[in-house]
């Protein structure tokens, strides 16, 4: 079903933003028509060029996609099949929706690069964080905890910024301030119980955040 999108002149300039360039190296996740189940999650090149879209995909996929006139977010692919680009991913990327599958492009490729990092909390580290973690997090659906690789920058009165990488491999930042708990672009509810702050974001992540990796100690 087509989705019609109005994207403000804010949301406009994040999703640019990485297309200044010609091309960037990115990740794709590949979702079947009418799944809800990843099929394979792969590097891929982005490129873009005056309004034209090419996809180069690690398995050997290519994407030629041609804009339709007049018609934001509407593309053709190189066989005449219509393409719908959608914002649902705000900052973190572009989803494109063919006829057969929905190809889910991501900026951030840090994933691919875990398994060749000795840290557990790689990417993250020492040299460009206070501290870093393991937050337990898991999907809203989920009845087991994982762990979350996350970098701390602590501020004065034990305030702090927590970049946290999650299960998909996407980087955002929770604010933990005095008066306030939030994260860009993310709907957050949060709750203290004890010594553990769980941070539920837009309703389909929780996170289980301790006292100690935000105040340090």
């Amino acid at each position: 079903m087509k989705a019609w999108i109005k994207i403000g002149p804010l949301l406009a300039a994040i999703l640019t933003a990485p297309l200044s360039a010609d091309s960037t190296d990115a990740r794709c996740d590949i979702y079947p028509r009418g799944s809800d189940k990843v099929s394979a999650m792969i590097p891929c090149v982005f490129s873009q060029r005056q309004g034209y879209i090419t996809i180069r995909r690690s398995d050997g996929v290519k994407h030629d996609l041609s804009p339709v006139a007049d018609v934001p977010g509407d593309f053709r692919d190189n066989e005449g099949h219509p393409v719908y680009r959608q914002s649902d991913l705000g900052d973190q990327g572009l989803v494109f929706r063919f006829p057969n599958e929905s190809v889910y492009v991501y900026w951030s490729t840090s994933i691919f690069n875990e398994n060749a990092e000795s840290s557990p909390t790689a990417p993250f580290s020492t040299r460009d964080y206070d501290a870093t973690t393991l937050l337990r997090c898991r999907a809203i659906d989920q009845t087991e905890f994982a762990n979350c690789p996350a970098g701390i920058l602590r501020m004065e009165d034990g305030q702090a910024s927590i970049i946290v990488q999650n299960q998909s491999g996407e980087q955002f930042t929770i604010n933990f301030m005095s008066d306030y708990i939030n994260a860009g672009n993310r709907v957050v509810k949060a709750t203290l119980n004890g010594d553990t702050w769980t941070v539920t974001i837009d309703d389909q992540e929780i996170y289980q955040v301790p006292l100690a990796a935000i105040e340090g100690g």
